[in-house]
């Protein structure tokens, strides 16, 4: 087991403590500090993997060699401030010498060839230290708001990479506003001194998890163990020969911990809670967030002569080869998905016959506790296909063949996984990394060492650094290197909380106060308008889009700030009147410029707004579905709409959300895509181009690693599948709420095949 350095703690807050809310200014700066790993290539080629410690203070970033609590007047090794191009991405997990690390990539969104990582043990602290870095960024937005002469972010003291003036681009926004609105999964975090306030019995329903409603209908058949059983009864079919049930239980550990453990292939450890797959042994890493696992069993445990939909004969030994993906939402859930796989590094053996496992998933969802408790509290659920003789069986007789199957002996693994978390507390203790929000900094050494740091890089230059460019960066790093033996920091938990949703049975308004009623209504007539993919005419059809209503999505209530109430959206604002699905060699950005664009036909050019949604699809070759959205009168320019039209990038990407839903499709990518609202601008690179009566915005899928991953699994069903989406303006103040569905687009069984080219 790696053991964490000794860390101490400040006298004036904690993880616990909130500290003060008030400033010089009336507002919040936070500090974040903690042990991470500097990752990168020395001089002469040499990857290098160093211990630091890493202090955040407002947009001020310090690396030193050792804790400056514990060693006064110790210089920093590096330090720069963090700007409007910083980007903040998360690579999954790594091999790093003996041990597996999380690592973060910083990069400059105008120059990716110049970016610095650093890496942390868990991805736990991956999450806070990314939050971290996007509240400093938030805080140089805040500065930039002021117009201060000292506190600007000036151009000429940020240093870009490319060489020249930056362009101001980061939208600004009151930490201390942010602090206090911060309900829901979709914002940032809240402090932990302010749990429990607002806190209802209705906000720990398992439905609020989705903002898109659900196309299953559970039912709860049994309870072992503390730990509920269920079956899906929506639209069940009597000769179905599988049925799909989960296993729901709440374990008393934060996301973070639960995630680990599952994920930790580790034999000692596993035998302790489960039963089936204790003996697992990684074969292949894909990337940071996929992996290929091989596991054996002996089945004289079982009985059973059915495996989750494969029969087998008697044989002493099964093995069986499975891949895993993971990912973490922008609401702190993790979700693994588990595949049959097959990989050449284990062909069969002798002695053992080969199985196959059937798909199964794992989500383990925070939960706030009540006022007044302590501790973390998460909601894991395990879903499987599986038979549906046995399970019949064992639901109407206790069947005790079913409960020597596998199928139950997985279906446990939630019930064991909460028995061994309850024994081991060790497993829940809190972090070594701190965060604080104060007014000023107790942290040894001068105040300048952060204020003079305005004059020094950007930090994804100052991280990216040749490590031989430092003396103090050479001296001897055998105490904070990952050794032979794997030693590294063990980061522990902090207390974080996301509000849990509510939803309240009425509908949202339809934003009437975004358009000028003044001026008399256009003519929005569809048919005037000619994509590449088709309108449908009926449910029946595919390889088609319509505009559903926004009934079927979840957002945000008049009440939200103080209750995080949500309610079913109502009709789009913007009217969908054509869809492109284009097939290129390369992305493609700036659609709407194309001269066969539909914005450039005399059609087009004669509506008062169209908003162009351009998803670049990775893949070989690559697709882009473009969306067309028309408003039937000018924009208010007051509006939340006309603020965002003619807004910045920064204020654009805070705010524009997306809200999938799978309505029909395997199960898999249902949990795969999920339907949870997205912020895109913080999950994937936009991009936004604003002219004449429209502006377009080009989502980049494949900026993300995780996001590319998951558009691969569904690109593999896309002609099975109808999928909704829906668009809107994150309302994040009073005056901004109900949110509104600003558009709607349903596709059905859309086939790869029929994408059109789009000639250069």
């Amino acid at each position: 087991m790696m053991e964490s350095p000794p860390v101490t703690k400040r006298g004036s807050g904690s993880s616990e403590s909130g500290g003060s809310e008030s400033g010089a200014e009336g507002r919040t700066r936070f500090e974040y500090f903690g042990w991470v790993y500097h990752l990168g290539t020395n001089s002469i080629g040499r990857e290098f993997c160093h211990l630091r410690f890493l202090y955040i203070r407002g947009k001020y970033v310090i690396m030193y060699k050792r804790d400056p609590h514990e060693n006064p007047g110790i210089k920093p090794i590096r330090r720069g401030v963090v700007g409007n191009t910083l980007m903040v991405e998360e690579l999954g997990r790594r091999k790093v010498n003996d041990g597996d690390l999380y690592v973060i990539r910083f990069y400059n969104r105008l120059d990716e060839e110049k970016k610095g990582e650093i890496a942390c043990a868990t991805a736990g602290e991956t999450r806070k230290w990314m939050e971290a870095f996007d509240q400093a960024r938030q805080q140089a937005e805040y500065e930039l708001s002021q117009g201060s002469t000292r506190n600007r972010l000036n151009v000429e003291d940020e240093i870009d990479l490319d060489g020249h003036r930056p362009r101001v681009r980061r939208y600004a926004h009151d930490l201390k506003k942010l602090i206090r609105i911060g309900h829901g999964p979709e914002t940032l975090v809240r402090r932990s001194s302010n749990l429990g306030k607002h806190q209802r019995p209705s906000e720990f329903m398992e439905g609020d998890a989705a903002d898109a409603v659900e196309a299953h209908e559970w039912r709860c058949v049994r309870t072992v163990n503390g730990v509920r059983i269920f079956e899906d009864v929506s639209d069940h079919k009597p000769l179905s020969k599988t049925v799909l049930v989960k296993a729901v239980g709440v374990v008393d550990a934060s996301p973070d911990t639960v995630f680990e453990v599952v994920l930790n292939l580790d034999r000692l450890r596993r035998y302790e809670w489960d039963s089936f797959s204790g003996d697992l042994e990684l074969v292949d890493s894909l990337n940071g967030h996929s992996d290929v696992v091989y596991g054996s069993y002996d089945p004289r445990s079982l009985s059973s002569h059915k495996l989750m939909c494969c029969s087998y004969r008697w044989q002493s030994k099964r093995d069986f080869i499975f891949s895993r993906q993971w990912f973490r939402g922008q609401d702190g859930t993790y979700t693994i998905l588990q595949f049959p796989a097959i990989h050449k590094k284990r062909p069969k053996k002798s002695g053992y016959r080969r199985i196959k496992i059937s798909p199964s998933s794992w989500e383990i969802r925070n939960l706030r506790g009540l006022a007044g408790s302590r501790g973390h509290r998460c909601l894991v659920t395990h879903m499987l296909e599986i038979d549906s003789g046995g399970w019949f069986k064992w639901k109407c007789y206790q069947s005790s063949k079913f409960e020597k199957s596998i199928p139950y002996a997985l279906l446990n693994q939630v019930s064991g996984l909460k028995a061994y978390i309850s024994a081991n507390p060790a497993l829940t203790c809190e972090s070594s990394t701190t965060l604080v929000d104060t007014k000023t900094s107790d942290v040894s050494g001068s105040i300048s060492e952060f204020e003079d740091a305005d004059d020094a890089e950007e930090f994804y230059d100052a991280i990216a650094a040749d490590s031989s460019s430092s003396s103090d960066d050479d001296e001897d790093d055998s105490d904070a290197e990952l050794d032979s033996k794997g030693q590294r920091v063990k980061l522990k938990n902090v207390s974080w909380a996301i509000a849990s949703l509510a939803l309240k049975a009425k509908k949202a308004m339809d934003g009437n106060n975004e358009l000028d009623h003044s001026v008399d209504p256009v003519n929005l007539d569809s048919s005037e308008f000619c994509g590449s993919m088709q309108k449908g005419k009926g449910e029946s059809d595919s390889n088609c889009w319509t505009s559903p209503s926004g009934a079927g999505f979840k957002i945000r209530g008049k009440t939200y700030l103080k209750d995080s109430g949500k309610v079913a959206g109502g009709d789009p604002l913007l009217k969908l009147i054509a869809v492109d699905w284009f097939t290129l060699e390369t992305p493609r950005s700036k659609v709407a410029l194309h001269p066969k664009c539909l914005v450039q036909s005399e059609a087009g050019k004669k509506l008062p707004f169209i908003l162009i949604v351009n998803l670049q699809v990775p893949a070989k070759p690559n697709y882009s579905l473009v969306l067309y959205y028309a408003a039937d009168r000018p924009v208010n320019k007051n509006s939340l709409l006309g603020r965002f039209i003619d807004g910045n990038d920064a204020f654009r990407d805070a705010r524009f959300k997306l809200i999938p839903s799978i309505v029909q499709g395997y199960w898999m990518v249902k949990r795969a895509v999920g339907s949870k609202a997205c912020l895109l601008g913080k999950a994937v690179t936009c991009n936004y181009l604003r002219q004449d009566n429209f502006l377009e915005i080009d989502v980049d899928i494949g900026s993300s690693s995780v996001a590319k991953s998951i558009i691969g699994l569904v690109l593999g069903y896309v002609t099975s599948l109808v999928v909704d989406l829906a668009i809107l303006i994150e309302g994040r103040e009073e005056k901004e709420l109900p949110e509104y569905i600003l558009g709607t687009v349903r596709l059905n069984k859309v086939r790869l095949d029929t994408a059109v080219p789009l000639e250069n």
